[in-house]
């Protein structure tokens, strides 16, 4: 595609120079360019891809998208926001991608990974080829890549989503955080369906308030557009039990399908029973009612399956099948995951890092602890400081033992955000120890027969950064070895 054609599609620019070179690729990280390459300079949190446009020349660039004058011989293609003219380039230059798929985004605070999972399981197990992107990796079809944020940047959403095509992928579904869809991550993305779980504490580092918090969620749900297309609708999947919905339900023109447990909605668990293997539930929906077994534990995970079931009935999938995916269906990787080597105990390692979702874990457990119940946990550094004490209060109040450690300190001190723990706990009863791996040694050396360790916060995370460096840590790894240690 040649660099006019390519900037047809985008209305507010001036250009700096009349060549009209073909446009072989498009990238925003200098390090990438090749020749014939368009790129697009990002000012980002640690670096400004201005700074590296003469760069990008000498690799190969034929054409630069910047915000300012630049001191380079190719044309420079100036807008007043580079990001939002990189989402418009992108889709445009792969061929406007998720038009040609049925695109599913999930929001929310807490379950935005377990229910992509649970939906495109549903969606595989019926015979649909699928594409996923979120916290965890991106998958297409068999294949996994890592990616490096829960939603990535438009341009490599794009590009993904042109490789989902390519391998033809009939569904996708992503998870979509608020600070996508604050920045314009998933401008250009045409959502077929957008699905909310919940709405709790969390982000506060970067949304100035909850009300902050809430609008930018709602913009998932705006973004399903005003026009009816029969051929092709749109559906906002919303918890019905959450109280952000009523405020999704005016921010949107799709049809709204809501679920839920307490309140009355279109899709429905009634009559809930758990154990330590599973849970039990019917489900009720205006295509039939169901008894549902599965092997998924706790009242948040019927909420999960609750929003893939909404999802994929009006994906046209039969319940039958939707109901015997469910039954079959596995737990996901560091989402309440057994740590199992033998022992008479149980160890779970969850992804549990908000208020709400610690809280969800814990209650649950204590449905089917027979003993007494550890709860190992900390907090991220350069993240949200006012959750710590919360943190804090719900691992006391639901633990028999609370034991306080590090999670990924990033550029802070360990002990100055367990002291933000502990000031939320005055006068409780607690361990604090710093070393992850030795809090959680401690916790198993502790333990009793019949009694249930949560290890918190990092679940599927196969690391652990302290300061600028990575260190490899994998809480799954370090409690096995710890488990072995003391049988053996």
């Amino acid at each position: 595609m040649d660099l006019h054609t390519l900037l047809s599609h985008l209305h507010n620019y001036s250009i700096d120079g009349q060549a009209n070179p073909i446009i072989t690729s498009v990238e925003m990280d200098s390090r990438a360019v090749t020749k014939g390459c368009l790129f697009i300079c990002i000012k980002g949190y640690n670096f400004d891809g201005h700074d590296f446009a003469k760069q990008a020349e000498e690799k190969g660039a034929v054409a630069i998208v910047s915000q300012r004058d630049l001191d380079v011989t190719v044309p420079v293609i100036k807008t007043n926001d580079t990001r939002r003219a990189m989402a418009v380039l992108a889709d445009a230059f792969y061929n406007q991608p998720t038009q040609k798929l049925h695109l599913i985004g999930v929001t929310g605070t807490n379950g935005k990974t377990s229910t992509t999972h649970i939906i495109e399981k549903m969606f595989s197990d019926n015979g649909k080829k699928t594409g996923m992107i979120g916290t965890m990796y991106i998958k297409i079809g068999e294949n996994t890549y890592e990616t490096k944020n829960t939603t990535p940047e438009s341009l490599t959403l794009q590009k993904t989503f042109s490789k989902m095509v390519e391998e033809k992928v009939d569904t996708a579904v992503m998870e979509v955080s608020s600070h996508a869809l604050d920045i314009g991550r998933v401008h250009g993305c045409e959502f077929n369906m957008a699905v909310f779980t919940n709405l709790t504490q969390d982000h506060l580092d970067f949304h100035t308030s909850m009300d902050d918090y809430r609008r930018a969620k709602g913009l998932l749900f705006a973004g399903l557009g005003n026009h009816f297309d029969h051929s092709k609708p749109k559906f906002a999947i919303l918890n019905n039990d959450d109280n952000a919905t009523e405020e999704y339900i005016k921010s949107t023109s799709a049809t709204v399908i809501t679920y839920g447990i307490d309140k009355k909605s279109d899709v429905m668990a009634e009559d809930i029973k758990m154990t330590s293997s599973g849970t039990v539930f019917t489900l009720i929906t205006p295509h039939g009612t169901k008894k549902v077994k599965m092997k998924l534990i706790g009242k948040f995970s019927v909420y999960n399956v609750l929003a893939a079931i909404s999802a994929c009935l009006y994906s046209n999938i039969p319940i039958d099948r939707i109901v015997k995916s469910i039954e079959i269906m596995e737990g996901v990787s560091g989402r309440f995951e057994l740590v199992n080597e033998g022992q008479g105990y149980t160890v779970i390692v969850d992804y549990a890092h908000t208020p709400d979702s610690l809280e969800n874990v814990l209650t649950t457990v204590k449905q089917f602890a027979k003993g007494n119940v550890f709860v190992i946990v900390g907090c991220g550094g350069d993240r949200d400081r006012t959750k710590r004490p919360l943190m804090a209060k719900i691992a006391t109040k639901y633990a028999d033992t609370a034991i306080f450690t590090s999670d990924n300190p990033r550029s802070e001190e360990p002990k100055a955000i367990l002291d933000d723990m502990e000031a939320g706990v005055p006068g409780e009863k607690y361990e604090t120890i710093i070393d992850r791996a030795a809090a959680i040694k401690y916790a198993i050396e502790k333990v009793n027969k019949d009694d249930v360790i949560i290890i918190a916060g990092k679940g599927h995370e196969t690391y652990q950064i302290i300061g600028e460096k990575v260190f490899d840590f994998d809480d799954r790894l370090v409690a096995s070895q710890a488990i072995k240690e003391r049988m053996y």
